[in-house]
């Protein structure tokens, strides 16, 4: 058989698997893949295999493995190659890699660079965390205003290597200033004495250096552009957004969102990765927290003591009153927490959606009450499913009412609404049905 005509083997190799073996599987597979491949091997092995790559595939390979393998890697490395590999690599990526590394761990790499890359480095990593700037890549393509088409073809030509993408370039003035923008498609279909500035978008649309990284996202979903110019307090362009690093910001904002949801503090490891005492340092903040938020619906039941004893089915509902009071709460919740972080409502329509959601809870209650009225006759009498009838209807409204609010409240206080959804709204709608419950009951009861 001859060479060309040997079967693909994608397949990642097993433990142990021979060179032959590995050897196919790296020729014929996607850097990705390759990258996840490494990522499940010790470290001096997969050095190993990564450095039989030539230099260019290495570099891809390396640049796709997750981050935190990256950083082990990076500590076990020679310098000089490292180095290598970070210089190939996209600026934003470098700058990734740089900020997770320990100080003398950057020191050390900083050393073995060209000065132009360690300047770029430095002034990426300096951004904040979550912003445009911290994001965003210095390897973009630009042109300058008096370029006719031909030129500036020629110009993308030469620089193209070394630029992550030219399907639009940055038209600058002499200040470094943005002026306008031009996809490569109008460069290749127009006339090549056609001057730029006769071709070029005059109003890009674009972000500043600490614009969150979710609202870059949303732009550029938005306009539908592959890539977002970041501009500094000057206009001048500092980099650029594109796409698939929006899309890796909002992957992250998303993960955060449903840690907060469940109380969970956020952190940077996998759950595969996350060691027990990371795992256990994040949750066990909110648990202790809700354990005294719970201690008021012991209390509320203690204050009622002599209400339980006087009327023992009242027990039989509870679960069930409290537990439609926190899903109805965490319905709401999900829904305006989801809302505020696609931006499809904003703090200004607090007023609005809490009507709405006023009369959809006491429809929703309404419906409920009916529902359970019946099993409050057969266990209690009338005057039971009067109780947990009109008790139904109360915890649906106020639960619906508190999950709805909180996100609002927290966004006004400037901290993430997602820590109101899921166990911390549950446990407010919880205390708050117990007090409603048994303060309804003794008032018809006693009456």
């Amino acid at each position: 058989m001859k060479k060309h005509d040997m079967p693909l083997n994608r397949t990642p190799p097993p433990p142990g698997a021979d060179m032959q073996r590995i050897a196919a599987f790296v020729q014929v597979a996607q850097p990705v893949d390759i990258a996840a491949w490494l990522a499940t091997l010790p470290c001096p092995e997969a050095w190993q295999h990564l450095a039989r790559l030539p230099l260019a595939r290495r570099a891809r390979v390396f640049a796709n493995l997750p981050l935190d393998a990256q950083v082990d890697m990076a500590r076990c490395a020679v310098p000089a190659a490292l180095a290598e590999l970070v210089v190939r690599m996209n600026s934003d990526d470098r700058a990734d890699l740089f900020n997770l590394l320990a100080p003398e761990e950057q020191q050390r790499l900083m050393h073995d660079l060209p000065r132009e890359d360690r300047e770029d480095i430095r002034r990426l990593a300096a951004h904040p965390e979550g912003s445009a700037g911290a994001i965003m890549t210095s390897d973009y393509a630009t042109l300058g205003p008096d370029m006719t088409a031909q030129q500036a073809i020629a110009e993308l030509r030469r620089t193209a290597p070394d630029r992550e993408t030219i399907y639009r370039s940055y038209v600058l003035d002499d200040a470094k200033r943005l002026i306008g923008s031009i996809r490569l498609h109008e460069l290749i279909l127009t006339d090549g004495d056609t001057p730029i500035a006769d071709l070029m978008d005059r109003a890009p649309v674009s972000v500043t250096l600490d614009t969150p990284r979710e609202e870059v996202a949303r732009a550029i979903e938005r306009y539908d552009i592959l890539a977002l110019p970041v501009l500094d307090a000057d206009g001048r362009l500092a980099g650029i957004v594109t796409h698939d690093d929006a899309a890796d910001a909002m992957r992250a904002e998303t993960t955060e969102d449903f840690h907060r949801i469940s109380t969970v503090l956020p952190f940077e490891h996998s759950l595969r990765e996350a060691g027990i005492g990371v795992l256990y340092s994040k949750r066990i903040v909110w648990l202790a927290l809700l354990v005294f938020g719970n201690l008021f619906s012991g209390a509320g039941i203690a204050f009622f003591e002599e209400t339980i004893l006087a009327y023992v089915s009242l027990v039989f509902f509870l679960p069930l009153l409290i537990d439609s009071s926190g899903n109805a709460g965490s319905q709401s919740a999900t829904l305006m927490v989801r809302a505020l972080a696609t931006g499809d409502v904003a703090l200004k329509d607090w007023r609005d959606l809490i009507l709405r959601e006023l009369i959809v809870a006491a429809l929703l209650g309404g419906t409920m009450a009916l529902v359970v009225s019946p099993v409050g006759i057969l266990r209690g009498g009338p005057e039971i499913a009067m109780v947990v009838g009109l008790t139904m209807f109360l915890v649906v409204v106020v639960g619906s009412l508190v999950g709805m609010s909180l996100p609002f409240l927290l966004s006004r206080l400037r901290l993430d609404p997602a820590t109101a959804s899921g166990p911390l709204v549950t446990t407010i709608s919880d205390a708050v049905g117990v007090l409603v419950y048994f303060s309804i009951a003794t008032m018809v009861l006693t009456l």
